[in-house]
């Protein structure tokens, strides 16, 4: 049946009203025929019924086909199994009686068999370009693609944009007004809503993008064109000049509207911390995408891991304040390390005195003391803000290349079947985010409780 299937829709979809169209249909036939497909009484039906076109316009007993009329449709009207019942034929038996079927049959035989002294085709390579064609062939492809999408790029610039003018007219000039710690906290506040927010948007728009071009990769990938790293890498390239431009526009328009202190290396460090921050949450889309089956299973992972970028954040609850056995999340998480270069950058070396809790501090010791961010820290915090998007980058590159969800279509349909949607799959990932919360939180406000 779904060579049957495969068949009948190789003739049928042919949009045309030419006659001549019905000899391509015979070089299908021979072809599938030659693979081992049965010839099933559609497919005789569809056999009889072009071979006899051009001779006869039909079975004897069989409406004639209009001037003018498609002959994909008119074959599908008067080969139905109505039509049949009603005329009492049986076009397998006609086609089985015909001498165009003992001619089909020897010629399959004939070219099914190779010539004397005849080689088995071979190629070298499995593609026929090297992998750097590979990838610049992928890259340009990437190129146009996303020109093309205004769809995901001009939302994403625009999202950015209308954010931005936002963080700067509700933190106006805020960056150097600071007396006490509820103003230096307010500013990290901005800085935590910038990462978390515009962080979450651009994971979240990639992500339907990203899977619909793996379903394009596993079309052309099969064809032989390009490798699935050739893929990843230039998919993973192309979103490097987008973000740098992103992050210039979130730059120039926070940096002097929230009124940070204007210095070279004060600028640097806030564009580099912000561009690795865009840029990890992008790849950290591209990674949920290869890890799931289709596009809805990535969004309900996504919402899981963004609970996560939220809570070990280091804003909710410092690093310091973390109990011990939940700190390793916070530092492996990549959101707290984003905060730590935004603040630490601004304002790690300033010396000037504020008031904390009523007491008379600098910035840079209170910084250090209440949120464990050092100035002389930075260069590690350069590092592993660098080490994320490369990692989640390699990650989505090794995912492409060894998942193939196109394999697990039939267990995504027991999945569906048991639970109603291909969503089942990873249902158990919204209930344990809630209860490691729930966990987290009792540790956290409970004195001396331990969960073990």
């Amino acid at each position: 049946m779904q060579n049957t299937a495969v068949l009948s829709e190789s003739w049928c979809g042919i949009p045309t009203s030419s006659s001549a169209s019905h000899l391509n249909f015979q070089t299908w036939k021979q072809y599938f025929f030659s693979r081992g497909c049965k010839v099933s009484a559609k497919v005789e039906s569809l056999c009889t019924i072009t071979s006899l076109f051009l001779h006869q316009q039909g079975i004897r007993g069989l409406p004639k086909i209009k001037n003018n009329y498609n002959p994909a449709t008119w074959m599908l009207e008067v080969t139905s199994a109505s039509v049949e019942a009603e005329l009492g034929l049986d076009f397998a038996t006609i086609y089985r009686e015909s001498p165009q079927y003992q001619n089909t049959i020897e010629l399959v035989r004939q070219v099914s068999e190779p010539p004397p002294a005849s080689k088995s085709l071979h190629f070298p390579t499995r593609f026929p370009q090297n992998s750097w064609e590979q990838f610049l062939a992928c890259l340009w492809k990437q190129h146009l693609s996303y020109w093309r999408s205004p769809e995901y790029n001009l939302v994403r610039f625009t999202f950015m944009i209308v954010a931005s003018v936002l963080f700067g007219a509700v933190f106006w000039q805020k960056g150097q007004n600071i007396n006490n710690e509820q103003d230096l906290m307010s500013i990290l506040g901005s800085m935590y809503s910038a990462v978390i927010f515009l962080g979450i948007n651009n994971c979240s728009t990639v992500l339907p993008y990203v899977a619909t071009e793996r379903t394009v990769l596993y079309r052309e990938k099969f064809a032989g064109m390009y490798s699935s790293w050739a893929y990843s890498f230039a998919q993973v390239t192309i979103e490097v000049p987008y973000t740098l431009f992103q992050a210039i526009l979130f730059v120039a328009l926070t940096y002097p509207s929230i009124g940070y202190y204007w210095s070279a290396y004060k600028v640097f460090w806030y564009y580099y911390a912000t561009f690795c921050t865009f840029l990890y949450f992008v790849y950290l889309g591209m990674l949920i995408v290869s890890l799931s089956s289709n596009v809805q299973v990535a969004s309900i992972s996504a919402t899981a891991v963004y609970t996560i970028l939220n809570l070990f954040s280091g804003f909710l609850m410092p690093g310091p304040k973390i109990p011990k056995w939940w700190v390793w999340c916070y530092w492996i998480c990549p959101t707290s390390w984003s905060l730590n270069g935004l603040l630490t950058s601004q304002y790690g070396d300033e010396n000037k005195n504020i008031l904390i809790f009523g007491e008379p501090k600098t910035i840079s010791s209170f910084i250090e003391e209440f949120y464990g961010f050092r100035h002389d820290h930075l260069g590690l915090v350069a590092f592993v803000l660098l080490a994320f998007p490369i990692v989640y980058a390699s990650l989505f590159a090794y995912c492409i290349t060894k998942l193939n969800f196109q394999r697990s279509a039939s267990i995504v349909m027991d999945c569906e079947k048991a639970y109603g949607s291909s969503t089942a799959t990873v249902y158990v990932i919204p209930v344990l985010i809630p209860m490691l919360y729930s966990l987290y939180i009792l540790e956290v406000t409970v004195p001396g409780i331990a969960i073990c």
